[in-house]
């Protein structure tokens, strides 16, 4: 199983997970075009993809949705619940409904319901194999449950958004800066460290610090959070960026 990030950040996000029988879009935050050619780039074409996993609704992971949708024969699979959000943009004949755990032919995928102000958000743990790949972003937190379920994965993918003292004295209305650090916002670095020195486990290859604020982050105030946790040196962290698609890594 290989991973990439192609857009991470506030203006758009999109990641492509490729594995033995199944290849998968996450999120489409993103143009058609701009994925295309990164598709291109890597040999690909959407017809070596079978589904679209979408996070939750908002526009930074769903803008180009409806534009693959008119391009291609993909399917989406979302709750119910997310689909009323997204009705106007995903005709009802693409959508694979889900309400619990599932399978693409030897890819497993556990929900991961996360908390963020949008209907039936989620993260997904995706196994094929002895390969596994967490992808959580947008969350206020992770609760116990959830962490005891991500132990120990091949690769993690997960939100690093802000500086907490950054936003704080940054230019945000306060209203947003509430909105940001509440249960239902964003992961600040120092949170997501937190959370990784619980579940990094010695099968961890790779971490990917996505969804990092442009406005209240920067690349070396998300260094400083992990390095205070002391991961193992071996660990190979990549922070994802909002205009250039990360290396494609192997799981």
């Amino acid at each position: 199983m290989k991973v990439q990030t192609i857009a991470s950040g506030s203006k758009g996000n999109c990641t492509i997970v490729l594995g033995s029988s199944a290849n998968l879009i996450i999120d489409m935050g993103i143009s058609y075009r701009t994925l295309k050619k990164v598709l291109e780039e890597n040999s690909l074409s959407f017809t070596d993809f079978s589904a679209i996993l979408i996070t939750h609704c908002h526009k930074d992971h769903t803008s180009g949705l409806s534009s693959l949708l008119s391009h291609t024969k993909l399917k989406v699979f979302i709750s119910e619940k997310m689909y009323d959000s997204l009705k106007e943009i995903v005709p009802y004949t693409s959508c694979n409904f889900i309400d619990q755990d599932f399978a693409i032919n030897d890819i497993n995928i556990k929900l991961l319901p996360t908390s963020h102000d949008a209907p039936s958000s989620t993260g997904f743990l995706i196994k094929e194999e002895n390969r596994s790949l967490v992808y959580i972003t947008d969350t206020g937190y992770i609760n116990r449950k959830i962490l005891n379920k991500i132990v120990n994965v091949n690769c993690y993918i997960i939100e690093s958004n802000h500086d907490e003292v950054m936003l704080m004295d940054g230019p945000y209305p306060r209203f947003l800066k509430e909105r940001v650090i509440s249960d239902k916002g964003h992961l600040s670095n120092k949170t997501t460290a937190k959370y990784l020195s619980k579940i990094v486990g010695p099968n961890t290859k790779n971490i990917i610090l996505a969804h990092r604020s442009e406005t209240n982050n920067t690349e070396e105030k998300i260094k400083e959070a992990i390095e205070e946790v002391n991961l193992r040196e071996d660990i190979n962290v990549i922070i994802a960026k909002q205009n250039e698609p990360s290396p494609l890594i192997e799981i």
